[in-house]
């Protein structure tokens, strides 16, 4: 493999987030199902188009045409969700993962606040979001872990209901550990269907499945493809594609566990495996490692982990680690694997990374399941300006306005200036019909419903009570 240095690494991983690379084997199997060489955002337009005519016809149809079942019933019943089982170590396994996920978020600060001061109130509401459909991939493997991590911070946000939508099996079964999990997390619907066909459903909604107010959980190119299209129907957390992770190594790191990390994503279909090293030593270890450790995987994990090391590794020399940090951020990685003598000292300098993992003992392999923070993370160069799902992706904000009359005498000048500068003359005169000597301005003390107790001037409050807040009065 190539190592790159300088201006051709930083022009290998300059990446922009406009166009997702279609395999040439889907190209093929897209032929192959409809019969012409379709773009995948045609395909996932009729499927998007019929769902939303159709509604469960269209859902079963498709499940039908690319999953090989119709499945009668699209909902799992109770029965079915109650009487899922596994074995004890993966269901204490999933219990555990539950609970670090869970109690992470709980340290999210995640509430609102209301500022009282001489000119009146000003703050923020944080709402939950009524319904959340939550996407679970299941083609090659079920995810069993990104169901309790796309669902528990919706939970900790206090989202009232969550739906799941995951593909079955040959024979319309969901996975059991699915289930499992959802039952372990309390959320009672689940429904098999996947693709771009579940997207639909939650976006429109159709007779079976409720529409959502966001879609989150990542995908395959067309899950991703139907989240970018039904977005403004819905709200969607992020584009979440092919998974990526970046190793920023010195001579101190070891080889062994270099390479683990790598084949740990790039065992992933379409995955992009990076390595950033200032050892040319420890980039040629690491090569040879990385074979031996490839060649010892059971299949197909071999082959999806080979066609990711082949097709999409790149291999970087840094001339120091303030280089590697600084194409590191420039590359803006899911993952960041900082494996140095002193990773610390390097995590103030990370701008732009889903999740930082960092030393030897916090592998990103770890946070896949039971670290605390989601896995669900931004990919394709979108951490640039992307978070990984948190409390707030399940939350509303609503800024509250509260100003006392005289500080409407005070700013409403300036209010009406700029809204004639800007053309409006009807905002200019809504501001100065309270401005007018002889108008009847309230004090601004009457109690508002709905928002939570007060405290005192200056000091925010978090909006989690409901109770009603009397307004200050009239400074």
């Amino acid at each position: 493999m190539q190592v790159l240095q300088g201006e051709q690494a930083r022009a290998a991983l300059t990446r922009t987030f406009d166009q997702i690379p279609v395999p040439e084997a889907v190209a093929r199997r897209i032929e192959a199902t409809f019969g012409e060489p379709l773009s995948p955002e045609g395909v996932v337009e009729r499927i998007l188009a019929d769902v939303r005519a159709r509604g469960d016809d269209a859902l079963r149809d498709w499940t039908e045409k690319l999953d090989g079942v119709r499945p009668e019933a699209l909902e799992v019943s109770a029965g079915e969700l109650a009487a899922a089982r596994v074995d004890d170590a993966l269901h204490a396994a999933l219990r555990l993962a539950i609970s670090r996920v869970r109690a992470f978020y709980a340290a999210q600060p995640a509430h609102g606040f209301l500022e009282h001061g001489p000119d009146g109130a000003l703050g923020q509401l944080v709402r939950p979001l009524s319904r959340v459909g939550v996407y679970v991939p299941g083609g090659l493997a079920p995810l069993i872990s990104t169901l309790i991590h796309t669902a528990v911070p919706a939970q900790v946000a206090g989202v009232g209901e969550i739906v799941v939508t995951t593909p079955p099996d040959r024979a319309g079964r969901v996975h059991p550990a699915i289930l499992v999990a959802a039952r372990e997390l309390g959320i009672a619907r689940v429904f098999r269907v996947g693709g771009a066909q579940a997207i639909g459903a939650l976006a429109y909604g159709t007779a079976s499945i409720p529409a959502v107010d966001k879609v989150a959980g990542p995908g395959n190119l067309f899950v991703v493809i139907a989240k970018r299209m039904v977005y403004g129907q819905v709200g969607i957390e992020s584009l979440p594609g092919p998974t990526e992770t970046l190793v920023v190594a010195d001579d101190s790191a070891d080889p062994r566990y270099v390479a683990a990390d790598l084949l740990a994503q790039a065992e992933h279909n379409g995955a992009e495996p990076v390595l950033v090293s200032t050892s040319r030593e420890l980039l040629l270890t690491v090569q040879g490692e990385l074979m031996g450790q490839l060649e010892a995987l059971p299949e197909p994990n071999r082959s999806w982990a080979r066609d990711s090391v082949s097709a999409r590794m790149k291999i970087v020399l840094a001339t120091s680690l303030d280089e590697a940090l600084e194409l590191s951020n420039l590359y803006a990685p899911e993952h960041l694997c900082l494996l140095t003598r002193d990773p610390w000292s390097l995590l103030g300098r990370v701008r732009r990374a889903g999740g930082v993992f960092v030393g030897e003992a916090s592998m990103e392999a770890l946070g896949d399941y039971v670290a605390g923070p989601s896995h669900v993370m931004p990919t394709g160069g979108t951490a640039r300006f992307m978070s990984p799902v948190n409390v707030r992706d399940f939350q509303n904000i609503i800024s509250v306005v509260g100003v006392n009359a005289s500080a409407l005498r005070r700013i409403g000048p300036a209010a009406a200036t700029l809204a004639r500068a800007e053309g409006l003359e009807a905002h200019a005169r809504a501001v100065e019909s309270r401005l007018h000597p002889d108008s009847d301005l309230p004090g601004n003390d009457v109690a508002v419903p709905g928002v939570s107790v007060p405290a005192p001037a200056g000091v925010g409050v978090a909006d989690d009570l409901g109770g009603p807040v009397p307004a200050p009065a009239d400074a």
